[in-house]
C-alpha cells in the first residue's frame, strides 16, 4: 500500500510539473519573458570594456552596439550597426564612418528619456577602449586615433593600414568595440557603470540582485524596432541540478549546460527541450615546452604526436560536442584557419601510429619510454577530461605522463611561470592574427618575452628542429597583419601554421562546441550556429517565446 502511495504521489508531482510547465509556457508567450540561467554565482562587471565571463558578456551584448556588427549567427560577415556606412581613403589609413541619426541611449539619472547618440559618444567610447587603465582590450587600438568630424561622422586613423577584416573586427559589437554613453559615465563614473550599463541596444538594464539575477527590459526606441521580448531575466545558478529542474518545469527557457554528450542526451529527453551545439568553439591545443628536455627534441615531440588519436579524444569527449582539428590557430571556417586537407597536403599530420612513436622515442634515446609530469586544470571538459584520454593513448607508446591537477586559477599562474613541460590550453580568439601573436610570437614567450603572454612553446626563441638555428614565424605574423589582400593574408597565416606543425611545436586536438539546452518554444530569431555574445545564445530584438 505504501509503495502504491509513493508511486501515485510521484506521478502526481510529475503531472503537476508538466501542467505547470504548460501553463508557464502559455503565460510566457503572452508576457514574452525569457529566463536564462548560467553556471555562475554572480556577475563580475557589466562594463562592456571589461566584461569577460560568459554571463557578463551575455548581459552586455543585448545592451550595446558597435559601429559595425557580425549578424546574429554569422561568424564572418560584417554589416553596419550604429554606422550606416563607411568609406576608406586610398592609402587605407583613414576610415570615415557615417552614423545613423535618431539612435538613442537608454534612460539614466538626469536623462529620463535618454539622448541621441553622436560622434562625440563614439570617440569617447573608443578612446576609453584604448585606455589600458579602463579597458581590457586596449592593445587592439595601439596606433589608432579617433576624431569627430561632425555630429554624425567619425574619422578613425590608423598609423599602418591592416586588412578590412582585421580593422573592422576592432569596431564590431564585441569587447572594445561596444559604444558607451559619454554623458552617463562622465556624470556617474566608471564604478557606477559596472552595475548600471547604458547603451543603445535592444534591451536596457533594469535591475540587479547580487547572486540572484540581472533583469533587462525591452528598449522601445531601438533603431531596428522594438524587441518582441518584454523582459530578459539572467539568473545565476551554479548548481546544474537546479538549472535542469528549472528547464524541465518551464521556469527557465534556456540554461548553460555541461559539455558532456551523455548529459546533453539526458536533457534532450526532457519535455519540449531541444539541444543544439554551436560556436565559437574552444580550440584545444597541446603546447610543448621546447626550451626544456625532453621536449626540446623534435623526435620526442613527434613521437608524442604520433601516439595521439584526435578521433579517439573526440569520441571520448562526445562527438556531438567535440570535433578533431588540425589548425594551431582557430578552426575552420575562420579565415586563415588550417583545414585537415591542407594539413595533409603539407604532410604535417602526425597521429595514431604507436609503432612510429616507439621508433622515434628509441632514436631520441628513450628505448624504454620516458616519464613526465604535466600540470592540468581541475576543469573537466576543457582540460582534465581530454588530457586523461591523451594520457591513456601516449601510455601505449611508453610515455608515462602523470597529471598534476590544480585549481583553475593556479593552473593559469603556473603555466605562465613556465612550470609545465606540456600545456593543454583551451581558448577562443576573434581571429587567427590574435591567436598567432599571443601563442607563437617571440614577444609573447612566457616569462622571458618582451610582452610575456601565452607562448608556452617558446617558439621564436629556441631551435625547434635541431638544425642549430632559432625557428620563428614572427615575420609571417607581421606580413599577414599588414597584408591588405585578404586572400594573401590568409595564405601567410596558413604558411605560419604549417611551419609550427612541421616543427611539432603544438598538437591541435579538438574544438569543443557550446551547449545551451532550451525550450522548443523559444525562437532566437536567427540560426544558432555561432554566437558573438560569446559562449551563449545571442538574444536580439527578434527573439521571442512562441505560443504552444
Amino acid at each position: 500500500m505504501k509503495k502504491r502511495t509513493i508511486v501515485c504521489m510521484t506521478m502526481a508531482a510529475f503531472l503537476l510539473a508538466f501542467w505547470s510547465g504548460v501553463d508557464a509556457a502559455q503565460k510566457l508567450a503572452k508576457e514574452q519573458i525569457l529566463n536564462i540561467a548560467f553556471d555562475a554565482g554572480d556577475l563580475k562587471t557589466l562594463d562592456p570594456h571589461q566584461a569577460a565571463s560568459t554571463n557578463d558578456r551575455s548581459a552586455v551584448d543585448p545592451i550595446h552596439n558597435g559601429l559595425v556588427r557580425y549578424p546574429p549567427g554569422d561568424q564572418v560577415k560584417v554589416e553596419p550597426d550604429l554606422a550606416k556606412s563607411w568609406k576608406v581613403s586610398k592609402d587605407n589609413k583613414v576610415w570615415t564612418f557615417s552614423l545613423r541619426k535618431g539612435v538613442y541611449f537608454h534612460p539614466f539619472p538626469g536623462f529620463p528619456k535618454g539622448y541621441e547618440l553622436t560622434a562625440e559618444d563614439v570617440v569617447y567610447s573608443l578612446t576609453r577602449a584604448a585606455d589600458p587603465k579602463r579597458s581590457s582590450y586596449a592593445g587592439e587600438y595601439t596606433g589608432i586615433s579617433f576624431e569627430a568630424a561632425d555630429p554624425y561622422t567619425v574619422k578613425i586613423t590608423i598609423d599602418k593600414p591592416v586588412s578590412d577584416p582585421l580593422f573592422l573586427a576592432k569596431f564590431a559589437s564585441y569587447a572594445g568595440g561596444f559604444i558607451v554613453s559619454k554623458k552617463a559615465i562622465e556624470a556617474k563614473g566608471d564604478e557606477w557603470i559596472k552595475i548600471n550599463p547604458v547603451g543603445t541596444g535592444p534591451f536596457l538594464f533594469d535591475s540587479y540582485e547580487p547572486r540572484q539575477k540581472i533583469v533587462l527590459k525591452a528598449n522601445p526606441k531601438y533603431f531596428r524596432g522594438a524587441p518582441i521580448l518584454k523582459q530578459v531575466v539572467i539568473r545565476f545558478m551554479p548548481a546544474v541540478a537546479s538549472r535542469e529542474f528549472g528547464l524541465r518545469t518551464g521556469e527557465l527557457q534556456i540554461i548553460e549546460g555541461l559539455k558532456e554528450d551523455k548529459w546533453a542526451e539526458t536533457v534532450a529527453s526532457f519535455p519540449d527541450v531541444v539541444v543544439k551545439t554551436f560556436g565559437p568553439c574552444e580550440s584545444q591545443v597541446l603546447h610543448f615546452n621546447m626550451a626544456k628536455p625532453p621536449f626540446n627534441d623534435i623526435r620526442v615531440r613527434k613521437a608524442f604526436s604520433y601516439a595521439v588519436s584526435r578521433e579517439e579524444v573526440a569520441a571520448f569527449m562526445g562527438r556531438g560536442l567535440a570535433v578533431p582539428i588540425y589548425s594551431p590557430a582557430q578552426a575552420p571556417p575562420a579565415p586563415g584557419a588550417l583545414t585537415k586537407e591542407e594539413a595533409q597536403k603539407a604532410g604535417v599530420i602526425y597521429e595514431n601510429n604507436i609503432a612510429e612513436a616507439k621508433k622515434l622515442l628509441a632514436e631520441a634515446g628513450y628505448p624504454d619510454g620516458l616519464k613526465t609530469e604535466v600540470i592540468i586544470s581541475e576543469m573537466a571538459s576543457s582540460y582534465q577530461k581530454p588530457m586523461i584520454a591523451i594520457q591513456a593513448q601516449v601510455k601505449k607508446a611508453g610515455i608515462d605522463m602523470a597529471l598534476k591537477v590544480v585549481d583553475h586559477s593556479s593552473f593559469h599562474s603556473l603555466i605562465r611561470d613556465d612550470a609545465s613541460p606540456i600545456v593543454y590550453y583551451a581558448s577562443w580568439r576573434p581571429n587567427v592574427d590574435v591567436f598567432l601573436t599571443r601563442f607563437y610570437h617571440s614577444d609573447s614567450v612566457v616569462k622571458t618575452g618582451k610582452k610575456p603572454d601565452t607562448n608556452f612553446t617558446h617558439y621564436g626563441a629556441v631551435d625547434a628542429d635541431g638544425d642549430g638555428n632559432v625557428d620563428s614565424i614572427d615575420d609571417l605574423i607581421t606580413k599577414a597583419r599588414w597584408e591588405l589582400d585578404a586572400a594573401k593574408q590568409a595564405a601567410f597565416w596558413r604558411e605560419a601554421q604549417i611551419q609550427l606543425l612541421k616543427n611539432v611545436a603544438v598538437v591541435p586536438i579538438i574544438r569543443l562546441k557550446y551547449n545551451f539546452p532550451m525550450k522548443s518554444y523559444v525562437d532566437l530569431g536567427h540560426p544558432l550556429e555561432f554566437s558573438w555574445a560569446t559562449y551563449s545564445p545571442q538574444i536580439t530584438e527578434k527573439t521571442r517565446i512562441l505560443a504552444k
